[in-house]
């Protein structure tokens, strides 16, 4: 049964990952948010802090994180910074469908880059006219003969200029549809690859996102995860798993910008008095303390029954994605109010995570998305 205080190793991950962040990622988030490229700086000293790909498999570099521990770990890697944050995410992401859907050779190789290499992975499902609805994807993986040919057009590709392979999602057979969606490791070396600069977005500007273009890109057979048409479930699979880091990420984001209004209010003073005393400015920071703990709280629930194999897990991931999002769009929103010109002021953090609460409400499903699934979910009982 679930708890509500963290036991002594949920702790010790909670401790590791805020300290982490402290040393590592608070120190370089305003830099890159200027800079608005892939920071490599925090990732290579995420590799060396045994920070990097918490869920995965010991054997494979990984700490075996519970999506609950991964939870807690998202959590502080959002306060500090949530578009450094999902730079180490997304490599997780990628990472998921080898760990649920490779054997054993294909996890030996490709976790052995990895970890070898000190890389970063991408997951490129989404394109032009496939966001929302994966069942747009157009992208094709023709076989001939003990290879795959590629072609297609992926965009808002996370990680996928600094990646040294690509999990790509495209139909094996045009003529059924998702129905033939199957998932593949694709080198980013690989001839035929073009790989266009990063967007340029409002916020999370330490996270890259690419479009991809792929010409006659040769896949060998080996290279495919699972069999032909299975690419649809691992990437509901997929998300069912990582849609809790995302709440995280968001609900730690929040966290710091309501810390930060929080203390700063406390020491300005108005009319001979801190402006806490004012119930207009108290009224926000109670609002802001309560969403902060119904995110949690709700995030904490997804996680435990994803782990406890919940047949509510699905719902309760998008849940707490919705909620968590919007609710940090929200916190982060009056924290600036809170603080006034400082806040929309770049002298302190909390007009940029404001910019990067939104994302959180669009990516890994947008938020109409979500409410979608959790009515299915609701509906079928």
């Amino acid at each position: 049964m679930i708890g509500f205080t963290l036991d002594e190793r949920q702790l010790a991950i909670k401790e590791k990952y805020r300290d982490f962040a402290n040393r590592f990622i608070i120190p370089n988030r305003l830099k890159y948010d200027k800079l608005a490229e892939f920071p490599w700086e925090v990732v290579k000293a995420a590799y060396e802090e045994g920070i990097m790909n918490g869920p995965m498999p010991i054997k494979f570099g990984g700490k075996e994180h519970s999506i609950f521990d991964s939870a807690i770990a998202s959590e502080e890697l959002g306060a500090g910074c949530v578009g450094i944050g999902i730079s180490i995410d997304a490599n997780t992401l990628a990472l998921t469908p080898l760990y649920l859907a490779a054997n054993e050779d294909q996890q030996k190789k490709f976790f052995g880059i990895i970890n070898e290499l000190k890389a970063v992975a991408a997951y490129a499902l989404t394109e032009p006219n496939a966001g929302s609805d994966v069942a747009g994807i157009k992208s094709t993986a023709i076989k001939h003969g003990d290879k795959y040919i590629l072609n297609g057009h992926k965009r808002f590709i996370t990680n996928a200029e600094a990646s040294t392979f690509i999990t790509v999602f495209a139909l094996t057979n045009p003529d059924k549809g998702a129905r033939s969606l199957t998932a593949f490791v694709v080198p980013t070396n690989s001839p035929g690859i073009e790989m266009k600069p990063h967007l340029e977005k409002m916020g999370q500007r330490a996270s890259v996102q690419n479009e991809i273009i792929f010409r006659d890109v040769e896949i060998p057979e080996e290279n495919r995860l699972g069999d032909e048409g299975t690419g649809f479930l691992i990437a509901m699979k997929t998300f069912d798993r990582t849609r809790t880091g995302v709440a995280a990420l968001s609900l730690g984001n929040a966290r710091a910008a309501y810390e930060t209004a929080l203390d700063w209010a406390k020491h300005r003073i108005q009319f001979g008095a801190p402006i806490t005393a004012n119930q207009g400015v108290s009224f926000m920071l109670a609002d802001m303390a309560t969403e902060l703990e119904a995110s949690r709280l709700l995030t904490w629930s997804a996680a435990w029954a994803y782990d406890n194999g919940q047949k509510n897990a699905g719902k309760l991931s998008a849940m707490c994605k919705l909620f968590a999002s919007d609710a940090g769009m929200r916190i982060t929103t009056d924290a600036v109010q809170v603080m006034g010109g400082d806040g929309y002021s770049t002298e302190f953090a909390v007009e940029k995570m404001m910019r990067d609460a939104k994302l959180c409400q669009i990516y890994e499903g947008t938020n109409q998305i979500q409410r979608l699934v959790i009515s299915k979910g609701i509906l079928k009982g």
